[in-house]
């Protein structure tokens, strides 16, 4: 299996306390199988917010040798930063675009995804015939025409978009009923749109079977090895797998306190120990052993992981550090300058993340900016 160096984007990646290796094989195989999921539609790929955090650099291209053609990302930025990496790809603005975003669409050959009757209006009147996409709100009531606006766009002598696409609300729920309603709306709208591409489905809209596949389906977290479907063991091979270095490792008597506001109080002598991560690096406080709302909620925070044995965290994360009860490892299995997994193959990102009280894409993209970085294929 290839590897990468190890990279940070300021300083020594050799003085970092965090570290996160990404596996790009296992990026690769999670697109396969929502490819073979999507049956006849061809598959893309959402690669919005640094794809997902792993690194749009690595992850596109990984993506585009695999046979990925269609790629989503949120504005023209994150398109014209990925442009010279796919010179052949079609590359998607989900935010559509704006006069200051026009001249930059223009020049990276960008597909803008128009999300209301003025953003058509803008590029029909102004782009010279160039492609784009429409965009039709049929539930979600975030972003998109309503399919009354879709049908008069369609009689109205514009360019006809080279992709009608809508996005689901609650597909992560199965049984939903807006998932049917939303299906029948947007299936309804084809015979305005001869020809056209249609695309319905994100990660967990594929699972939904071919009624919602249509002709292009988007995954996303799926891809980053996230669970698409709420409470089901997802079949996807971890991506990302986050580490943190011990900085010392102290001995408490029982009747301590550990962290701030004296949340824990230990009831055995302990091992603790602490390591060089905490919430500036996207280790959520809300994942905190103790002293966090969340824990009348969720009772048990978040773990770590030694040689596959978990290690629970006590007391509140901090700014720039976590702690750890190692107490029922054996002695000298861990000590300073090891590490500490804390996502990975040992604990599944929605583990991770129900810890934290929030969702594996918003754990994914708000990891720091201090981690070394190092990819495998």
């Amino acid at each position: 299996m290839a590897s990468f160096p190890t990279t940070l984007e300021h300083g020594s990646a050799s003085a970092a306390t965090t570290r996160l290796s990404i596996d790009l094989g296992a990026l690769a195989e999670n697109w396969r199988t929502m490819r073979d999921l999507s049956g006849g539609a061809r598959c893309g790929a959402a690669v919005k917010a640094d794809a997902y955090g792993t690194g749009v650099d690595r992850a596109a291209p990984r993506l585009a040798r695999e046979g990925c053609r269609d790629f989503f990302v949120a504005d023209a930025n994150e398109g014209a930063r990925l442009r010279p990496l796919l010179p052949e790809a079609r590359i998607f603005i989900l935010n559509g675009v704006f006069e200051g975003s026009f001249a930059q669409t223009l020049a990276h050959d960008l597909v803008p995804i128009v999300n209301s009757p003025e953003q058509a209006a803008f590029w029909c009147g102004n782009a010279d015939g160039r492609p784009y996409a429409l965009h039709v709100d049929t539930g979600m009531n975030r972003l998109g025409l309503t399919p009354e606006q879709a049908v008069r766009h369609s009689e109205g002598g514009a360019p006809a978009p080279s992709l009608l696409m809508s996005h689901f609300a609650c597909a992560d729920e199965p049984g939903h009923p807006l998932n049917a309603r939303q299906m029948q709306v947007f299936s309804g709208l084809r015979d305005c749109f001869p020809g056209v591409e249609m695309s319905l489905a994100n990660s967990a809209g594929i699972h939904l079977g071919p009624d919602a596949h249509h002709d292009l389906t988007r995954p996303g977290i799926a891809l980053y090895g996230g669970a698409p479907v709420t409470g089901s063991v997802t079949p996807m091979r971890p991506v990302v797998t986050a580490e943190a270095q011990v900085l010392v490792v102290r001995q408490a008597k029982a009747g301590q306190t550990v962290s701030y506001g004296a949340a824990h109080q230990l009831t055995r002598d302990s091992r603790i120990a602490v390591c060089g991560i905490g919430y500036a690096d996207g280790f959520h406080r809300s994942a905190s052993g103790a002293g966090v709302p969340l824990r009348s909620a969720v009772p048990q925070g978040a773990y770590g992981a030694v040689g596959g044995l978990r290690v629970p965290v006590i007391g509140k994360i901090t700014m720039d550090l976590t702690m750890f009860d190692i107490t029922d490892l054996p002695e000298g299995a861990i000590g300073a300058g090891d590490w500490i997994e804390l996502l990975g193959p040992a604990i599944s990102l929605q583990e991770a993340a129900t810890a934290a009280g929030t969702i594996g894409y918003e754990l994914l993209t708000s990891l720091g900016r201090r981690y070394a970085r190092s990819y495998r294929d």
